[in-house]
């Protein structure tokens, strides 16, 4: 996700911006991008919810709602809500556990969070989310994406498992079983999809492909009886109100809470990194991070009671529909309308669409999901992040995603904590220190020192084993004008040190303390017990102050 390098945009937007401003001023360009945006959401709505482990018209059901809701009460004036292959990497495990009703309970509570977490402003902590994590998580997701469908890929007729890794390795003992048609069609769809894209932009290469592939897996069936696994019949309706079973039942509250949490999770970063990203495309209004988790959320806690599943924000599509001319929440509102459409006059034809041809569009879609410039980028700058989003992209792989970001940001904090603990503690030479008419000599009884860097639990022990070492003199003064903070480890790290240097015979002065240091200071006492009257403004006051003391 390249994105997170923009993340310095404002996250919060105007709170003063009403949510329809302008909401009729660009009916054409939103008309425009909310169509466009429909037509490059039509495919990959029916292949996430494939991914996912769930029906195809559950797909269509959450690009339509949850695209409205989310329109309508977010944060993103552009943004677009839908299934997204992140969201199905968590939803497949989700579904083989526990089934897709309790799968809708998750998505309620996953809703209920979010609602929760932008009530408390807590929308801008994505903008801590380290880039190596963030990296790492997105390449763990098109590594699953990519092997989750070679089922569908060699037309394989196999059930869905919980981990990625029982379902890579059920693949790979069954291959045997492969259907050369499938094969055919999915290699078909990408093909066109690729070529497609080079010679026109205005209708998206996934939908042609998936024509393409529709129509050979038609023309095969119709003269050489060759069949291939179809999506099957959607519904020619719109989403109807239904009724979640056992959705007030706590005792699956207990049992569903962590699936829900990593549903929010994934789903607030997703999101707000997608609106971030329209930020930087588009000359509309900034989202605001809060109410866009609380637009998603309304949408996570509706779409289920539809027969949908869990969204987000959809970065592709997003970034089409701005491109296209969306500039406000009609265009995200255009675009699921547009899908509702859609469904009631071509639901028929879908029924034909091949599941390879789907697999085909994923495994592309994949591929432009990894991010290459992040690994070029951290590999030729700095190996200890590289190692933070390797390790955050094997734990994707082999565990799940929710631990990979727990992990990545336990990690990247380590090495945070690592980096910020090199403090820098320089003996000042006397020639240096020394004002003018002030005998070199009386640097024998007057040691110098000068900190550079916050005073932490991590610079803490080198700190003091430091100082211990220094020579014996009757006045060691540190210069702290570059110390710009101090935990209460620093502190009593400071503390230790001053009752070492009492005990020798030698008084501790301070110089140059920035103001937050000496409040922390003053708060503690231990200003009162080192002396107001040893702190000076500058280490050539102090000097000028203890040269005397020293001649008596």
């Amino acid at each position: 996700m390249t994105q997170t390098g923009r993340l310095d945009h404002n996250l919060d937007g105007d709170p003063k911006n009403s949510r329809f401003k302008g909401f009729f001023n660009n009916f054409r360009g939103d008309l425009t991008g909310g169509l466009t945006a429909a037509v490059v959401a039509l495919p990959l709505a029916l292949a996430f919810a494939v991914a996912s482990g769930v029906e195809p018209k559950a797909g269509l059901y959450t690009a339509i709602v949850a695209g409205i809701v989310a329109a309508i009460f977010g944060g993103s004036p552009v943004q677009i809500t839908g299934p997204t292959g992140a969201m199905a990497v968590v939803l497949v495990g989700i579904v083989a556990k526990y089934g897709i009703e309790k799968v809708w309970i998750a998505g309620v509570m996953a809703g209920m969070i979010q609602i929760a977490l932008g009530v408390a402003k807590l929308g801008r902590l994505v903008k801590y989310m380290p880039y190596p994590v963030t990296a790492g998580f997105t390449n763990g997701i098109a590594v699953i994406i990519f092997c989750g469908q070679l089922n569908n890929f060699f037309g394989l007729h196999l059930p869905n498992q919980e981990h990625f890794l029982q379902s890579l390795w059920q693949t790979l003992t069954h291959l045997e079983g492969y259907n050369w048609l499938a094969i055919a069609l999915a290699l078909l769809t990408i093909g066109s999809k690729l070529l497609w894209n080079r010679v026109n932009q205005s209708v998206p290469g996934s939908l042609v492909g998936l024509v393409v592939a529709t129509i050979a897996a038609v023309i095969a069936k119709s003269l050489w009886n060759l069949e291939v696994p179809t999506i099957g019949i959607i519904p020619q309706s719109l989403p109807m109100p239904q009724t979640i079973p056992h959705w007030n039942d706590f005792s699956l509250v207990r049992q569903l809470i962590d699936p829900a949490i990593a549903l929010a999770a994934l789903g607030s970063i997703e999101s707000l990194l997608a609106a971030v990203v329209a930020d930087g495309m588009s000359v509309s209004d900034r989202h605001n991070s809060d109410q866009e988790l609380i637009g998603q959320g309304l949408a996570n806690m509706i779409v289920p009671f539809f027969g949908g599943i869990p969204a987000t924000g959809a970065i592709a599509r997003t970034a089409v529909n701005v491109r296209a001319g969306g500039k406000t929440r009609l265009s995200g509102i255009v675009h699921g309308i547009a899908l509702a459409l859609i469904v009631l006059v071509f639901a028929p034809l879908a029924s034909q669409i091949p599941l390879a041809a789907l697999a085909g569009i994923l495994m592309i879609t994949s591929i432009r999901m990894m991010e290459w410039e992040a690994i070029g980028l951290l590999l030729h700058t700095t190996y200890a992040d590289f190692s933070v989003m390797m390790l955050t992209w094997l734990v994707t792989v082999c565990f799940d995603l929710v631990l990979a970001v727990e992990v990545g940001l336990i990690a990247a904090g380590i090495l945070f904590i690592k980096r910020m603990s090199e403090l820098s503690l320089v003996k000042m030479p006397e020639d240096s220190v020394f004002p003018s008419g002030v005998p070199i000599g009386f640097g024998k009884h007057i040691a110098v020192y000068r900190i550079d860097g916050p005073m932490f639990f991590g610079a803490a022990e080198q700190f003091v084993t430091f100082l211990r070492d220094a020579p014996e003199v009757r006045y060691l003064i540190l210069r702290m004008r570059y110390v710009p903070s101090m935990d209460t480890t620093g502190l009593v790290a400071l503390e230790e040190i001053f009752h070492d240097l009492k005990r020798h015979d030698c008084q501790l002065i301070l110089s140059a303390l920035r103001p937050e240091v000496e409040q922390l200071l003053d708060r503690s006492g231990l200003l009162a017990e080192i002396g107001r009257e040893n702190c000076f403004e500058s280490t050539e006051t102090a000097l000028h102050k203890l040269v005397p003391n020293i001649a008596m």
